[in-house]
């Protein structure tokens, strides 16, 4: 299992206990693992698409049902906000509080077009992935989480993050998104902002 430890840059570690709740012990590798996840995300997509007609993206019971949906096949964590502190994130008794203030921010945004599109999903996407509520899977989640509130936007809009490449490897595109993150955490978003807008289509 040590391979799986090899992440890229940017990726969130997972403690021993954590790997424990791997649910495919035949799992030896990162790019195995980015395999089978991607399997489950697949499937956690499709049941976005068939959600409820009231289905509320901007409650604490869907954000982790979410990340329940796209990685439950592969861990047993999954949908549980995480018990151990990380490289980043905010402090394991601070997540519920600031999942509920971003959650109740985006709604408020919405609601009153506080924010152009692009500006909202950044922001959204953002406060999502400071807050690293889950062990792992934080930056797919967020950014599936930051799809459906583009769609709640507007759902003529389309979002692809990968820019034709890939995000879950170390290439140019994801050192440009994980810069654009960084400088977002000192409060300068307009390359987050910019990312996201050449992202929309």
């Amino acid at each position: 299992m040590t391979g799986i430890l090899n992440q890229p840059e940017g990726a969130t570690p997972l403690t021993a206990d954590e790997l424990q709740g791997l649910k495919l012990p035949g799992i030896t590798t990162h790019g195995e693992l980015n395999e089978v996840e991607a399997v489950n995300i697949e499937q956690g997509l499709r049941w976005l698409d068939r959600r409820p007609r009231g289905f509320d993206l901007l409650t604490d019971e869907s954000a982790k049902e979410i990340h329940r949906q796209l990685f439950g096949d592969v861990w047993t964590w999954a949908g549980e906000y995480r018990l151990t502190e990380k490289n980043i994130g905010v402090q394991v008794w601070h997540i519920s509080t600031e999942m509920r203030y971003c959650l109740d921010d985006a709604r408020v945004w919405l609601e009153n077009e506080v924010y152009e599109p692009a500006e909202a999903v950044a922001r959204f996407h953002h406060r999502l992935v400071s807050i690293h509520p889950f062990p792992n899977g934080n930056g797919r989640w967020s950014r599936i989480m930051a799809d459906e509130l583009l769609r709640r936007i507007d759902d003529d809009l389309f979002l692809d993050w990968s820019g034709g490449g890939s995000l879950q490897s170390d290439n140019d595109h994801r050192r440009h998104y994980i810069d654009a993150l960084r400088a977002a955490d000192g409060y300068e978003f307009d390359p987050l902002i910019d990312f996201v807008a050449g992202s929309i289509s």
